[in-house]
């Protein structure tokens, strides 16, 4: 029979992180929280790469600030870019139209 993975909450996440960075033997909080330790180890990592947006849920991008705004900047031009190109189209459409 297939196990099944366990899921955890971003808020379980950021608690565990935070655990760990007051205690000093992380084997016994990892088996306190009912996780392996490697996970923990993997947890910690993302959250001091990335802070608040380390664990942003299925299919989310991890990404940092500047990385955000890159992407979010990214989308506006391309949104730009379509919405001058239709706008290219109808003059040409509405010029050839007016002969």
């Amino acid at each position: 029979m297939k196990q099944e993975r366990k899921i955890y909450d971003a808020a379980f996440k950021v608690k565990a992180v935070e655990l760990s960075n007051e205690r000093s033997n992380l084997s016994e909080l990892a088996r306190e929280l009912g996780i392996k330790v490697s996970l923990l180890y993997k947890w910690r990592k993302d959250y001091q790469e990335y802070g608040e947006g380390s664990f942003p849920g299925k299919g989310n991008l991890k990404l940092t600030p500047e990385q955000e705004r890159i992407h979010e900047l990214e989308k506006k031009l391309k949104d730009a870019e379509m919405e001058r190109d239709i706008l290219k189209k109808a003059i040409s459409i509405f010029s050839k139209s007016g002969r």
